[in-house]
């Protein structure tokens, strides 16, 4: 079973958001991202996936050594977990759960709303999505999502992004998947670890994502 950090806002009770960590693991950016949700009016939950296990912003190596040995059956049960969690806590409102994620919590958030139908309603990915192998059943996504991805990405290209959107869209999702214009991988991380900390973007995004959330978190 994960522990995780718990953000509630100031009037004590809002919507449940989980918040999904990069492949550092729940550091302080994943923490600042779940206190930003709360003082939107959110309840904010991001799991430990890494049960523990943080890896240093100068330690590329080690981030993916945790991410690459991170146990999918394990990190689904951790999410799942999560959901029921927020969804049975006393200071959440909602119904739905939202899924925000980063990096590798993008690619996640979108699994984990695709395995629970039944509670998530909304996903906003940052630069990260499933791909081939990864990819989970969709039939069973019911949210909305709506996905910010870098336009200079190596991980994840524009070109893997607009080709799922179409495929979701094919199926009937309610999906939008926006590639900012000179971007990179990682542009809202506060952490700039990978030296593509973007505020301007930053400082757009984060407005449209919360008023999305509060439009389908309910």
């Amino acid at each position: 079973m994960a522990s995780g950090y718990l953000a509630t806002p100031a009037g004590g009770s809002g919507p449940g958001v989980l918040v999904i960590q990069e492949w550092w693991g729940l550091d302080a950016g994943i923490k600042e991202m779940a206190d930003r949700l709360a003082q939107a009016g959110f309840v904010a939950l991001a799991p430990d996936l890494y049960h523990g296990e943080v890896a240093g912003h100068d330690e590329m190596d080690k981030a993916s050594h945790l991410m690459q040995s991170l146990p999918p059956d394990r990190a689904g049960r951790d999410m799942s977990g999560a959901v029921d969690y927020l969804a049975t806590h006393p200071s959440v409102t909602s119904k739905g759960i939202g899924v925000v994620g980063f990096c590798m919590g993008g690619m996640l958030a979108f699994i984990i709303a695709a395995n629970r139908g039944d509670k998530v309603t909304a996903v906003v990915p940052f630069y990260g999505f499933p791909q081939g192998q990864a990819e989970p059943d969709w039939s069973k996504l019911t949210a909305a999502v709506s996905g910010h991805m870098a336009e200079n990405d190596s991980f994840f290209s524009p070109q893997a992004a607009h080709a799922l959107e179409a495929k979701l869209r094919g199926m009937g999702k309610k999906v939008t998947l926006t590639v900012h214009p000179g971007t990179g991988h990682a542009f809202m991380g506060p952490h700039n670890a990978l030296g593509t900390f973007n505020a301007d973007v930053a400082a757009k995004v984060w407005p449209q994502a919360i008023s999305f959330l509060k439009d389908n978190v309910k």
